[in-house]
């Protein structure tokens, strides 16, 4: 039998990498769109301000000391997928060796914690729906659990979405600039038909 950390280990897991739940897969390869594997060490930077986003709206939501409709959180997780392509395609890059870019990344540092805490409301709403009930004593293990299991899903999301950029990149010798407004365009496109379906206004 399943111990209860492991449950919510695997339930947080699941969630993130569900492909049924692709707003959250969708935002991190917006992110991912703009670095190349060598830059890895700048991206994992990236995704741990996402990570610290979203867990801090997902323990407070959890805990019932702050609630989000979960319509409109629905509505603004691809509004970030939205802004976070656009801005990979509009804003001024600096180029340097090897067809890569980078981006100004104290903004892409903020962007990606503040959608994080929209994120993390998002993953609440799931967790608070596979709480056990009579376990409430068990809360914050089980809170801690998914975070975890989440994080490893995010972690092997962007190992995949380097591991594509590679083959894109060094081995298609497509340029970084290129892949970008691709990547970005395809999740500008989705995002926007998200946010038809999710209006709740």
């Amino acid at each position: 039998m399943k111990s209860i950390f492991s449950t919510y280990l695997e339930l947080g897991f699941d969630h993130i990498s569900d492909i049924n739940a692709y707003d959250h897969i969708l935002f991190l390869v917006a992110l991912c769109a703009i670095y190349s594997l060598k830059e890895w060490r700048k991206l994992l930077v990236l995704v741990t301000a996402f990570t610290i986003g979203h867990s801090i709206t997902l323990a407070l939501a959890a805990l019932d000391i702050i609630s989000f409709p979960s319509k409109t959180v629905e509505f603004l997780i691809p509004v970030t997928i939205l802004i976070t392509s656009l801005y990979n395609v509009f804003a001024p890059t600096n180029k340097v060796v090897d067809n890569t870019f980078n981006k100004k990344l104290s903004v892409n540092y903020f962007f990606a914690l503040f959608f994080g805490l929209i994120h993390g409301m998002g993953f609440s709403s799931f967790l608070r729906s596979m709480l056990m009930p009579g376990q409430e004593e068990e809360l914050i293990p089980q809170l801690l659990a998914f975070n975890i299991g989440v994080e490893l899903g995010q972690l092997l999301i962007v190992a995949n979405i380097l591991a594509c950029s590679f083959v894109v990149l060094h081995l298609l010798k497509v340029k970084q600039r290129e892949w970008t407004l691709f990547v970005s365009g395809a999740a500008a496109g989705v995002a926007l038909i998200l946010m038809m379906d999710t209006y709740p206004f």
